[in-house]
């Protein structure tokens, strides 16, 4: 399948989208407090998304029973929100999408629960800093395959490795487009593939894992968490090529 090249006025739909994402995300870092729930603070981005006229489109995406996914200390990606409150040196991932006028919105951070340990303050750092990597260095004409690879690369650097099994994508009309991003080199020649043009519009999200990077999904088939058993972290941003480079959707606008 071809990778949509979206004009203006689509990326400023798609902007509009991002932004209560964006906005959702502010919400939920500011409330990540000691005693508050996991149910409680799904409950109150759901509500944001609501209020500004969106729809939240994780909400029965693929059967997920909720609208953001909340990812707590070993899981990294798509964990259920549940009745379990934040403790003191938990790691918390959000994870929220949204749908405005028939165009998705995507982004995920990683927030620290009071104080963690310097290695949880490296791990959070690490899936963060390789994001923000990868929009800087993205140029018009490279390839998908090269992103992977640099990604890959600054994660190594730091001591972690990615997960595999799971990866960014385009995003549009639909929540998940052409094309599949991974964190990491597949087939071994960056030169290969898909080159990345103006108009394209995608998500990027830097799952990082400790030791080991396999996957495996808990019996409510929607945690994943590494085969090593160890914390993760997770960050997303939604970006669109214009005028050769990459320039972030998912932020909330002064």
């Amino acid at each position: 399948m071809a990778i949509a090249l979206r004009k203006p006025n689509e990326i400023e739909k798609l902007r509009a989208a991002n932004e209560i994402v964006a906005g959702a995300l502010n919400l939920l870092r500011e409330n990540t407090k000691v005693g508050a729930s996991l149910l409680d603070l799904n409950n109150m981005a759901e509500k944001y998304i609501l209020d500004r006229g969106a729809k939240p489109s994780f909400k029965g995406l693929y059967g997920f029973p909720c609208s953001v996914c909340t990812s707590l200390n070993e899981v990294i990606i798509h964990g259920i929100p549940s009745i379990y409150k934040l403790q003191e040196g938990d790691v918390i991932g959000y994870d929220i999408g949204t749908e405005l006028d028939g165009y998705f919105g995507d982004a995920a951070i990683s927030v620290a629960v009071g104080k963690v340990t310097p290695e949880d303050e490296a791990l959070i750092a690490c899936a963060k800093d390789t994001l923000y990597h990868a929009i800087e260095n993205i140029k018009e004409g490279m390839r998908f395959k090269e992103l992977s690879h640099l990604m890959e690369q600054f994660i190594l650097s730091r001591g972690f490795i990615p997960l595999r099994g799971f990866c960014g994508h385009g995003i549009g009309k639909k929540p998940h487009e052409e094309p599949e991003i991974p964190n990491y080199l597949e087939g071994g020649n960056p030169k290969s593939g898909p080159k990345i043009k103006n108009g394209m519009v995608f998500c990027l999200e830097p799952m990082i894992c400790q030791k080991e990077s396999k996957a495996v999904i808990l019996e409510n088939g929607w945690d994943v968490v590494s085969s090593d058993a160890l914390r993760g972290s997770h960050y997303e941003h939604t970006v669109a090529i214009v005028n050769g480079k990459a320039e972030i959707l998912s932020v909330v606008r002064d």
